[in-house]
């Protein structure tokens, strides 16, 4: 590591932490020639793909953009922001595990309706509704059947009868 004060390439570590979760490698640096400490960090560098549009222009990876295009689906909605990062965070890794140098959009795309499926329908119609870019209001009904059609949870089939521990209403 190259000494900032005077450009030294000789420089030598005093000491060496990492933060709790590992994630981060902390060094306390010394440079032999000037006597300067500084101090360096080491993170991992994973190299996300880059994704390819649908007119065959290529972009970046871009964590903002992705969470943002979530929120903005999510607006509203009673979905933590905790969930959302960890959609976010899942979605990331499924794109690392591909191994992949480039990614369509499109793959993406369908990514994110699968975990916004997950959070939210209404989020998950909303967000189809731009990504599929609807042309009627045909298009819109079928991916409402669509979401409906799932299995709910079972409920019960009538409510209980009233009695004094569960009635608020009588006196």
């Amino acid at each position: 590591m190259k000494c900032p004060f005077c450009g030294d390439p000789n420089t030598q570590v005093a000491d060496t932490r990492e933060n709790e979760g590992g994630e981060v490698v902390r060094r306390r640096r010394r440079c032999p020639k000037c006597d300067k400490r500084f101090t360096t960090y080491e993170r991992i560098d994973l190299k996300m793909p880059h994704i390819v549009k649908r007119n065959g222009n290529r972009s970046e990876f871009e964590h903002d953009k992705l969470a943002g295009s979530m929120k903005l689906a999510l607006r509203k909605r009673p979905v933590t922001l905790e969930a959302l990062d960890a959609a976010v965070d899942r979605i990331e890794a499924k794109l690392l595990a591909l191994g992949e140098q480039e990614v369509p959009s499109e793959k993406v795309g369908e990514l994110v309706m699968r975990e916004l499926k997950k959070l939210d329908k209404v989020a998950y119609i909303r967000f189809a509704s731009v990504y599929r870019n609807f042309a009627d209001v045909d298009e819109f009904a079928e991916v409402i059947r669509e979401v409906k059609a799932r299995p709910k949870r079972s409920r019960p089939a009538e409510p209980p009868e009233p009695t004094s521990e569960n009635d608020l209403f009588r006196s």
